[in-house]
């Protein structure tokens, strides 16, 4: 488990982040699991990568924050133990303190020095959206038009002529190039399948309903992660108002300690939180459910009427329905991009 997740975990004790039973895993239509098959390992090896690279990166902001609360902590105790008093048996080793917080301020600069120099966050970024495309390139697959020459091999640009060029493309285009006979061939004898489209269709509200689960997951769990983030804080802060009013009449190291390390440590988790950007991944989460519920019952509507299953219907539905996902990943990477490993 990263450092990241395992200080939310510490924070979240005792919340429920139950979103439902997860849907069953999506069942594509068998004229594609040749395409399907071949993309998998590709697939796999991005994600890997991308999971790696993201916990790498998340955990990094976190524990560059906590470390600099922790410095102020090492800088006060010193005074807060007496040992600043010459007359302490520990004063001969109050240098040791000092040592620790310039050990503490290294270890920061080498997190962010390793982590800009590697960049984690491009790294992180690149292989999400790699992975992240690879995964829907078999939903894309049967939406293409295969017949003549187009201008780009990417079966996302053919899909949706005239749209807004996606994120690191480039390695996709390639892939599309790699496997376009194969799809070709899948998709060629897909469509002449009697109950295809119908198929296609049920395949592709299985992933869409796979995505709202998992939106539903990230609306609970940073709206769980502002509230105990902003309970806490509330928290530190009356403890440290309640602190510096007592220092008043009453003056004792400790209550230094306190209003010197609680306010430093509540900016450190205020700061972490702004880096995670957690109210913003919930808000677009919490709209993607809804957005993906309309797509959702528009395919759905293509199965009934007068002619249920229409190509021309599932394709339309579809189509949309994969542009929301899209656009919520295009937003994603705006999202986070401009953080760029300043870490903070």
């Amino acid at each position: 488990m990263a450092l990241h997740q395992i200080i939310q975990r510490w924070l979240l004790i005792g919340v429920d982040l139950d979103a439902g039973p997860s849907p069953p895993a999506p069942l594509p239509p068998e004229p594609l699991r040749p395409l399907i098959d071949a993309l998998a390992p590709t697939h796999q090896r991005y994600d890997l990568m991308a999971v790696d690279f993201g916990h790498r990166y998340r955990s990094a902001f976190w524990m560059i924050y906590l470390l600099s609360a922790t410095a102020v902590l090492f800088a006060v105790m010193p005074l807060a133990l007496g040992w600043d008093d010459s007359r302490h048996t520990m004063h001969p080793l109050l240098f040791l303190w000092a040592l620790g917080e310039v050990a503490i301020i290294l270890v920061v600069g080498l997190i962010y020095w390793t982590g800009h120099r590697r960049d984690w966050q491009g790294q992180w970024l690149y292989a999400r959206t790699q992975a992240e495309l690879t995964w829907y390139l078999p939903l894309i697959a049967p939406l293409v038009d295969y017949s003549g020459s187009a201008d780009t091999a990417s079966w996302y640009s053919r899909a949706f002529e005239g749209a807004q060029p996606l994120h690191a493309e480039d390695g996709i285009q390639k892939l599309c190039a790699q496997y376009e006979p194969l799809a070709r061939q899948c998709v060629a004898q897909a469509w002449s399948v009697p109950g295809f489209a119908r198929d296609y269709a049920r395949w592709t509200i299985e992933v869409l309903e796979g995505q709202c689960h998992y939106h539903r997951r990230v609306v609970k769990r940073q709206r769980a992660i502002m509230h105990r983030v902003h309970s806490l804080n509330n928290k530190l802060f009356g403890v440290t108002a309640v602190a510096a009013l007592v220092h008043l009449w009453v003056h004792s190291r400790w209550l230094s300690v306190v209003t010197t390390f609680f306010p430093a440590l509540g900016a450190s988790l205020h700061g972490a939180l702004a880096q995670s950007e957690a109210y913003r991944l919930a808000v677009t989460s919490e709209r993607l459910v809804y957005e993906l519920g309309d797509a959702i019952k528009r395919i759905q509507a293509t199965q009934e009427g007068s002619q249920p299953g229409a190509v021309q219907d599932v394709h339309d539905a579809t189509r949309e329905a994969i542009g929301v996902i899209l656009e919520e990943h295009q937003d994603w990477h705006m999202l986070v991009r401009p953080h760029h490993l300043p870490l903070g």
